[in-house]
């Protein structure tokens, strides 16, 4: 039986957030624009305002278009902002990337298809020029389930497990901020429910500053410590939701009532943007 409910109110909601001086992520009055050539652009984020505690778990979603993933790569130091000003622990994203001290997972998971599951994940220790340390890269993919599996090439793998390995070699230098572009985007229902539990869990013991962007918004209501819904473009934040539910959290809390009440909270306030994220 499907759910109704009342049309949420649409004004923007602020929940208590870190100031920019102690924030672990700090987008302040960020815009982007792009050029489609011929002296032509887009604008594709403006005015755009947002402040991650150290610890956090944040999700954003919103509609196709809006510049979440933009957001993203900002934060990553893969783009820079036209206007306003980003930063990660006080400095530069590219800084901090140039540290290895961020860790990024994409939908797709760029594994290396000739490597064993251990050596993808001990390949950033390789990139950071530092020795292989064996005992981390055992202790990771212990963590995320794949034992017994580190001979294994990515072809061997089912898509579930080939985003474990992603986000282990995500987290084996030990980074202070996590940044995940929508990792199970390509997999099945089913699967991606399971990827949820596994991911909660695997945050719950490493407890790192973590940004994701998604279009699942039950997935963001499982994860996040706050749900960011941004308008259409250009992108703004729109909607700052407060996740209540404790920690740790298993698959039980979708089954609440309190859950399918966010959910459709955040869905009316995305519909009324213009349609799915």
């Amino acid at each position: 039986m499907s759910r109704t409910t009342s049309v949420p109110d649409l004004s923007v909601s602020t929940s208590p957030a870190p100031t920019t001086s102690d924030a672990a992520i700090a987008l302040s009055g960020v815009g982007k624009a792009f050029s489609l050539g011929r002296g032509r652009t887009v604008t594709a984020l403006e005015e755009l305002d947002l402040h991650i505690a150290d610890g956090e778990f944040v999700a954003i979603v919103g509609p196709s278009g809006c510049g979440k993933s933009t957001v993203l790569r900002m934060v990553a130091g893969l783009d820079t902002p036209t206007t306003g000003s980003v930063a990660v622990e006080g400095r530069s994203p590219r800084d901090l990337a140039r540290s290895h001290r961020l860790g990024v997972a994409f939908q797709e998971h760029a594994l290396l298809p000739w490597s064993s599951v251990w050596k993808n994940v001990a390949l950033p220790f390789q990139l950071a020029g530092r020795p292989v340390d064996a005992h981390r890269v055992e202790e990771l993919v212990n963590l995320v389930g794949l034992a017994g599996f580190e001979s294994a090439r990515p072809r061997q793998l089912s898509g579930g497990m080939r985003q474990r390995a992603a986000i282990a070699r995500a987290l084996v230098l030990e980074p202070d901020v996590l940044l995940l572009d929508e990792p199970f985007g390509a997999l099945d229902a089913v699967t991606r429910r399971r990827m949820n539990t596994e991911l909660a869990r695997i945050w719950a013991e490493q407890r790192i500053t973590t940004l994701l962007v998604t279009h699942d918004v039950e997935e963001a209501v499982f994860l996040a410590d706050r749900v960011v819904v941004m308008s259409g473009r250009p992108g703004r934040v729109r909607h700052v939701h407060e996740v209540g539910f404790a920690r740790p959290r298993d698959a039980s809390i979708t089954r609440s009532e309190e859950f399918h009440e966010a959910v459709d909270l955040l869905t009316g306030l995305l519909d009324a943007e213009g349609g799915a994220p």
